[in-house]
């Protein structure tokens, strides 16, 4: 309590110099300490608003869903591998403390760790999986002198038991390429296939520079987030200095292939930027060397909606940070690439300079008034604060929460925050939708097969398709919708759940 009282003095100061000239964001922040069990959410003066006394120590991060529960990220004390931020357990917790469900995953040889990110209803782990020596050399590494742990995803939906039940994945291991030995496995032109991993682009990081100590924590990967109107996740590595989009619209069978799903790439890279080196392009480096915290800016209106966001650790050179934005080139679900050039853009499009410097973890967002906010790590000497600034920089919020690896900000008209305190603005909701299941999306829309609804806050809803002539064709209780087998044409969605609430949608099938 000490702490945010100290903090609540600083936050108050500081915006009394700054409150006259700039217009800071009103919400809240949302955080948790990594190792630690209690869950602060606090306004805008740093009050506490509500707290989430947790049974298990935070890992990295927590979310706030729109039902006012939150999805925390935790370690489990158990785990057989050790590595930076290590996790092991996703739970979802109502806002008395209440564990909704809770999911391990750890074992001998995977273990979930750093950032999550919500998916439709379902939670997106992000976690390693250890390959021995042997696999290494068949996959064409050519020094495969110890483990190593490259990374996958894991969707997990709450299997209504008060646990969970794993619904997608996605693979680093199935997009390889190498140049080392045309008698192993992958072997190929690296600068002709910059949808694939180069095997043997990282130097030997086991003991080596960066956090994770001895573990076999290749790229790690420390930042994921979904795009659910293109049904595509972005993640960042901070030893290969890059950023990464793939497609979520494939199933876990095409995600481990070169084919399907929306952009036809199967579970390839679609998108990547930072270090065209990586893949044998020319071009500087624009990722110096750390990277985290990758997402899309919100696409309604705000600032360079639909960019792609990170806090580049060391972006301005010399020990500065700085948050970047590139706007990708986007085409449909595929970005355009020159073949043997980079993808673009050749620089940011947008950055702002951190008022502070981490070296690692942080996060950062864009709010809807077009202020940036940031978080910078306490870790490896970071300075370990949050803040938000305005269009040209001036800092118009800012909040010592002891140097927290991750946190955001949500706005006073978030669902999850009119749910959880009671509509604390009085906000007028009819303005935010009149509809209550408006804020329902399905995307992508059109689709060349499978579309995915966003937004579903119940456990028991009924999903009904029908063709242009109103025939019912099915019936469902899966929030993916998969017309594959169906002819082009225009189909109605309809919506129910258990509390009478019914919305009825149109989708595009483009085949």
């Amino acid at each position: 309590m000490k702490k945010h009282i100290l903090s609540f003095i600083l936050a108050l100061s500081f915006l009394s110099l700054h409150a006259q000239n700039s217009t800071e964001f009103d919400g809240y922040a949302l955080y948790n300490q990594q190792n630690e069990n209690t869950v602060y959410l606090i306004d805008k003066y740093g009050q506490i608003a509500h707290t989430w006394n947790c049974d298990l120590a935070c890992n990295y991060t927590v979310l706030l869903k729109n039902n006012g529960n939150i999805v925390r990220g935790a370690k489990n004390p158990d785990n057989n591998l050790d590595g930076a931020a290590q996790g092991g357990v996703v739970q979802e917790i109502a806002p008395d403390g209440t564990v909704v469900w809770e999911f391990t995953y750890s074992s001998s040889t995977y273990l979930s760790h750093h950032d999550i990110t919500i998916v439709n209803d379902n939670v997106l782990l992000t976690a390693w999986e250890v390959k021995t020596n042997s696999e290494l050399t068949q996959a064409g590494y050519d020094d495969a002198s110890d483990d190593k742990w490259p990374t996958h995803f894991v969707e997990v939906s709450n299997n209504g038991a008060g646990g969970g039940e794993i619904v997608w994945e996605w693979h680093l291991w199935d997009h390889m390429i190498q140049d080392h030995d045309s008698n192993k496995d992958n072997f190929g032109v690296i600068a002709d296939h910059p949808e694939l991993i180069n095997i043997n682009m990282l130097p030997e990081m086991g003991g080596g520079p960066g956090p994770g100590g001895n573990s076999g924590d290749w790229f790690h990967v420390n930042g994921v987030n979904y795009n659910a109107d293109l049904d595509q996740i972005a993640f960042s590595s901070r030893h290969a200095s890059e950023v990464y989009i793939i497609d979520h619209s494939t199933t876990s069978g095409e995600a481990a292939t070169h084919l399907g799903g929306n952009s036809n790439q199967g579970g390839d890279l679609l998108y990547r930027w930072g270090n065209p080196s990586n893949y044998g392009a020319p071009g500087s480096q624009e990722i110096a060397s750390a990277v985290h915290d990758v997402r899309w800016i919100t696409n309604d209106g705000r600032s360079n909606g639909g960019f792609l966001q990170f806090y580049n650790n060391n972006g301005g050179g010399s020990s500065t940070s700085t948050v970047d934005a590139i706007e990708t080139p986007l085409d449909g679900f595929n970005y355009d690439l020159v073949p043997g050039q980079a993808y673009e853009p050749s620089s940011a499009d947008w950055s702002h300079t951190c008022e502070g410097y981490a070296s690692g973890q942080s996060s950062q967002n864009r709010m809807s008034n077009g202020n940036v906010f940031v978080n910078m790590s306490a870790g490896q000497g970071g300075s370990g604060y949050m803040y938000e600034a305005d269009s040209v920089g001036n800092v118009v919020w800012m909040f010592n929460a002891g140097g927290t690896p991750k946190a955001f900000r949500y706005e006073c008209k978030d669902l999850g925050i009119i749910a959880l305190l009671n509509n604390p603005c009085e906000i007028d909701e009819t303005a935010i939708t009149e509809n209550p299941l408006a804020h329902l999306q399905i995307a992508p829309n059109p689709s060349n097969g499978v579309f995915n609804i966003s937004g579903i806050e119940s456990k028991d809803f009924t999903i009904t398709i029908a063709n242009a002539f109103g025939q019912r064709i099915k019936v469902q209780k899966s929030a993916r919708i998969d017309l594959s087998d169906f002819p082009n044409g225009i189909y109605f969605i309809h919506y129910s759940d258990e509390k009478g609430l019914s919305t009825l949608k149109t989708v595009s099938l483009t085949k």
